[in-house]
């Protein structure tokens, strides 16, 4: 990084790698970044890259020669002295093609190659469209990348080419440039690690990606509340919904994945769902426990995601004995009193830096109109993002797939996702992830 109590920082040999997307323009000003930090930096394009920024623009910034082939410099061994003489590999941006590459080993190239012989760390950018993000291939070439102990910054949510929005757009340069540079120095005192190798540093501010092996949220304190609250009326009745837990308990399963310190508030769960979670587990009932337990966890906590389905309103009086339908006649009635609203006091009471995310059960079949009202919730309860998914007699609840749009204040609606609860979780916890730089 910069200078420690007035010492110069120590030189080192950082590689960035540079792949054929469109915001390969945006890789002049991390080499600029690194070069203006002190670094020797030395540039490897794939030929794509060059599509969309200049070689001698590249040579005059990096103060290298720069070449995308393995046949330059034969002597040097060029193609394997790079990645042995690096003590840093960054590859910005990484394009799906180029993450997918990196997780087979193909070596085609001058990147390649270097990726293959270097033993430093290696830092990842991605950007690509939202739908390439999310495709299965990319999230196993991602959770392949990650297990060897690459570090990913980003992608964020943000305007893409075209008319698009969503996540995939890459961290702006002087985030990698931090990121990056946060590994090396954590690096700097200790034995250069081999991919996969415990004890990997965390990049602090790293977005959709690992902070070290265990993934991007490792260390942040996240609490989810799963499931459906029931509001009792007498002992052996209550008030409730069909919510059946399993997007939280996704969730919060994810979470642990990601190296997340996770709390499950879990409203009336099945035990089988939360059965071997990696999570400490706080059973509640009623929407006033419910509340008691997420404030409490909240306290601490860096993320709260609220999918419990929470009921607006409970009986007014609770009997200590069994209503008798006898002594009800042909129609029974009970009065209801207004819960407390958990999301809007979540929101009005947050900390700086604490991420909120709401859920938001809707049956309106109309996307547009289903979204509308997502925008006047968030409006009212201006969380950092609004999940609205939509449920119905055969959708969402007690589902093991689900269809969500995120939005956030202002009401742009930044993902749509459908599939698995896991695939859901996992959209929802990228974008939780760029949230928290």
């Amino acid at each position: 990084m910069g200078p420690v109590n007035g010492a110069p920082a120590a030189r080192r040999t950082i590689v960035v790698g540079i792949t054929g997307g469109i915001a390969a323009y945006k890789a002049v000003q991390v080499v600029r970044g690194f070069v203006k930090a002190g670094h020797d930096v030395h540039v490897v394009p794939t030929e794509g890259a060059l599509r969309f920024v200049g070689l001698p623009t590249l040579e005059a910034l990096s103060r290298n020669p720069v070449t995308t082939s393995v046949f330059e410099d034969v002597a040097e061994v060029r193609h394997v002295s790079l990645g042995q003489r690096a003590d840093l590999v960054v590859v910005a941006p990484a394009t799906a093609d180029s993450l997918a590459r990196m997780a087979t080993g193909l070596a085609g190239d001058l990147l390649g190659t270097t990726l293959l012989a270097t033993e430093a760390p290696v830092v990842v950018a991605p950007a690509m469209h939202p739908q390439m993000w999310e495709h299965p291939a990319t999230r196993a070439n991602l959770a392949t990348l990650r297990g060897r102990g690459v570090h990913v910054v980003g992608p964020e949510v943000g305007a893409l080419t075209g008319d698009d929005a969503g996540i995939g757009r890459m961290s702006e340069p002087e985030d990698i440039v931090t990121a990056a540079l946060a590994v090396l120095d954590q690096t700097t005192d200790a034995r250069r690690p081999t991919h996969g190798e415990p004890g990997l540093p965390s990049v602090p501010g790293a977005a959709g990606g690992a902070r070290g092996e265990r993934g991007d949220l490792a260390g942040v304190r996240v609490v989810v509340s799963a499931g459906g609250t029931r509001e009792p009326f007498d002992p052996v009745r209550f008030v409730g919904n069909r919510s059946s837990g399993r997007q939280g308990v996704a969730l919060a399963t994810a979470a642990a994945a990601r190296g997340a310190d996770v709390t499950l508030v879990a409203a009336n769960l099945d035990g089988g769902l939360t059965a071997g979670l990696d999570a400490h587990v706080v059973p509640v009932g009623s929407a006033l426990e419910l509340a008691d337990a997420v404030h409490a966890a909240a306290a601490d906590a860096d993320v709260v995601v609220m999918t419990a389905a929470v009921a607006d309103y409970r009986p007014a009086e609770v009997l200590s004995e069994k209503l008798k339908k006898d002594a009800q006649g042909e129609r029974m009635s009970l009065e209801l009193v207004r819960n407390p609203d958990v999301l809007a006091d979540l929101v009005a009471n947050r900390r700086t830096g604490q991420i909120i995310v709401g859920f938001a059960a809707e049956t309106e079949p109309d996307r547009d109109a289903r979204i509308e009202l997502g925008r006047a919730k968030i409006a009212r309860k201006p969380a950092d993002m609004l999940v609205v998914n939509r449920v119905g007699w055969s959708e969402g609840f007690e589902r093991e797939d689900n269809a969500i749009e995120v939005i956030v204040p202002g009401g742009e609606v930044v993902r749509a996702a459908s599939g698995s609860k896991a695939e859901v979780a996992a959209v929802v916890l990228d974008l939780v992830a760029t949230a928290l730089t």
